[in-house]
């Protein structure tokens, strides 16, 4: 068709591009000899029954984005309308679309993906800071000028906080990008823009779209609904953990699990990125052989002992200011006469450093590191005791922190500090870097002493022990018990551990109770609901007569106080969100079936998964009743009671 020489008073050069219900033209304001991108809808066209419905939409496209006045955004001129036509006015961009991009290039380089997103994600903080929600990001809607400069554009199912034009019930979107809450078409708010946010960060990182669905919207949906995303890094290696993690919580299903604000994602997402791309320089500069360490340490290294204040260590005469001029000042191990523990504090504020230093000290040899490559550097050369680290900071989050840790010093005793009760971080801090306990800030004096001394006298005890890092057993005499009330993972369960492992189905854990008074058991998959007391109990009492026992938690609740409970006082070794993710599942049992088999080659290494005697709970009805339960248990492991 022919495009018309004119609409309204525009001078039309050539057409740009088609959508829905839509023309773009390049055109040219005759007045002030501006060009611009035409974006007309030809009311000719439209039914009787749609016309009023898609004007309004149109119009109201103009009115979203017409008040969000911001760099990353493509600005709008003018809305109008002919006897034929309506049209708006907005800035012309020259050049690409993210779409685009990704035909030219399906994983473009690091840099290049974090060149989008964090544009990308500003633009959408503004957007939200106006109350406008635009629910329709999509490749095709960002564009890429000339200079690299990234646009968001097409406002066109945006919804402006003080609107109804939106109704409950009607499912708006583009499938592969939207939210589980468009899906259901559900209210929408800032965070359906996070979670499409997160979809275009997971296809730029891959290649792939978390959800591509098998050629109908309706089976994209439903994967949006009932699966969880593969972690990114199995796309990529360039990835990091940290990665993993940041795309997999702007990808939660729930709202309240994800991000709550494009600027909290933005925030970790450049941590993220710029992780990844350290980790990919350091893997393309690595020496193809490895040097043996020399002795001695690094000018950043003294920089940092030096800034550690110490008392006075009996027999000696070291001065407040503690140095090292050489490896050999600090013994890997305790001695009769350095009787005392060694402990490494991450964080990014010298305030919480200083009173972590005021309050330990006397006790303790404290050491302070203010990103997790100091951390790292410390790690590689000294071995500690106890490593507490923060969870948000420059670089690195804690919970990447605590996972390479673990790889580096399996022995130390790890717990994670933090000042938010952000659940998907806290089982992030578990899943990852198997945390000792969890500690909010601002913290108690009191307990916080307590929890370091017990992390503390666990760690002088591990320091030589030898810790198996090999796979799960082929087979093994102690069974996998899925305590699993409506039966609903029972196929699932034994096709993927049956033919192996002895798996035993309860309905309770009262049940499970039960069976292991004959059954010697290795590992617990647990399907509990946010206000089950009586579980929540039992694993906690269990925990402490049978730390040797390793519980997986499956659960829907998003009660970041109930998971820090189980944490710091059932030791549950990991979680894992409804609905399930069997790939992880399998992941995580393995891994605890690991774990099992290394508690019964050096059964000391149970000590690090033992909990404190709660009296309180212990003294209570329910928990005289469930104690005797426990005691009839067999011993699981022999050496270790």
């Amino acid at each position: 068709m022919t495009p018309p020489q004119t609409i309204g008073k525009y001078s039309i050069e050539r057409l740009v591009g088609r959508g829905g219900m839509s023309i773009v033209y390049q055109a040219i304001d005759p007045t002030i000899h501006r060009t611009v991108a035409l974006k007309v809808v030809d009311k000719l066209l439209l039914d009787d029954n749609e016309r009023n419905i898609v004007l309004e939409r149109f119009k109201y496209e103009a009115q979203a984005a017409g008040r969000l006045i911001h760099p990353r955004i493509v600005t709008i001129f003018e809305y109008g309308e002919d006897e034929r036509h309506a049209f708006i006015a907005m800035e012309l961009i020259r050049g690409d679309s993210v779409h685009e991009l990704l035909l030219r290039d399906h994983q473009p380089p690091l840099e290049r993906v974090r060149d989008v997103v964090l544009p990308l994600l500003d633009a959408l903080e503004y957007s939200h800071s106006q109350g406008v929600t635009h629910r329709d990001i999509k490749p095709s809607n960002i564009l890429i000028g000339p200079q690299g400069e990234v646009k968001v554009t097409d406002f066109g199912i945006a919804r402006i906080e003080s609107s109804a034009l939106t109704q409950y019930g009607l499912v708006v979107g583009t499938p592969f990008y939207m939210s589980p809450e468009q899906c259901m078409g559900e209210d929408t708010d800032p965070r359906t823009d996070v979670y499409s946010a997160g979809v275009i960060a997971y296809e730029l990182l891959t290649g792939r779209r978390p959800f591509p669905g098998k050629g109908s919207n309706a089976s994209v949906m439903r994967e949006v609904l009932d699966n969880t995303a593969p972690n990114p890094s199995e796309f990529n290696a360039r990835l990091t953990g940290q990665m993993d993690y940041v795309i997999q919580k702007a990808l939660a299903k729930r709202p309240e699990d994800r991000y709550q604000s494009s600027r909290e994602l933005a925030d970790d997402f450049r941590l993220a990125i710029e992780d990844c791309v350290r980790s990919a320089t350091l893997a393309a500069s690595a020496p193809t052989t490895v040097e043996t360490p020399q002795p001695g340490i690094s000018a950043d290294m003294l920089s940092l002992a030096r800034r550690v204040r110490l008392p006075p260590i009996e027999g000696g005469d070291l001065a407040s200011d503690f140095t090292l001029p050489a490896a050999s000042a600090l013994p890997d191990t305790p001695t009769s006469d350095q009787p005392k523990a060694k402990i490494l504090f991450v964080d990014d504020e010298e305030r919480i450093l200083n009173a972590l230093k005021s309050i330990f000290r006397n006790r303790y040899h404290v050491f302070t590191a203010t990103s997790g490559d100091q951390a790292f550097e410390f790690l590689q050369k000294f071995r500690v005791h106890l490593i507490v680290s923060d969870q948000r900071m420059p670089g690195m989050l804690g919970v990447e922190l605590l996972r390479r840790a673990k790889e580096l010093s399996p022995n130390t005793v790890r717990i994670l500090l933090t000042g938010y009760s952000d659940l998907a971080s806290i089982v992030g801090s578990i899943n990852e870097g198997e945390v000792y306990r969890f500690i909010n800030k601002p913290w108690n004096n009191q307990d916080i002493q307590g929890i370091v001394a017990e992390a503390v006298a666990i760690g002088i005890e591990l320091a030589d022990t030898s810790v198996s890092t090999g796979p799960p057993p082929e087979k093994m005499d102690e069974a996998i018990l899925v305590v699993d009330p409506a039966q609903s993972y029972k196929r699932a369960i034994d096709e993927l551990f049956g033919d192996s492992y002895h798996v035993v189905h309860v309905a309770s854990l009262a049940d499970a109770l039960v069976v292991m008074q004959s059954r010697a058991v290795a590992v617990i998959i647990a399907d509990i609901g946010p206000a089950q007391a009586e579980e929540t109990a039992a694993f906690k009492l269990l925990k402490q007569e049978h730390p040797e026992i390793l519980s997986i938690v499956l659960t829907d609740a998003s009660d970041s106080e109930l998971v820090i409970e189980l944490i710091n006082e059932a030791q549950i070794f990991r979680f894992l969100n409804k609905p399930l993710n069997y790939k992880l599942l399998k992941g995580h049992v393995q891994a605890a079936l690991s774990r099992y088999l290394a508690f019964k080659q050096a059964p000391a290494l149970v000590k690090q998964h033992k909990v404190s005697s709660a009296d309180k709970l212990r003294a209570s009805n329910l928990g005289r009743v469930l104690l005797d339960k426990i005691k009839r248990l067999r011993n699981f492991l022999p050496g270790f009671k």
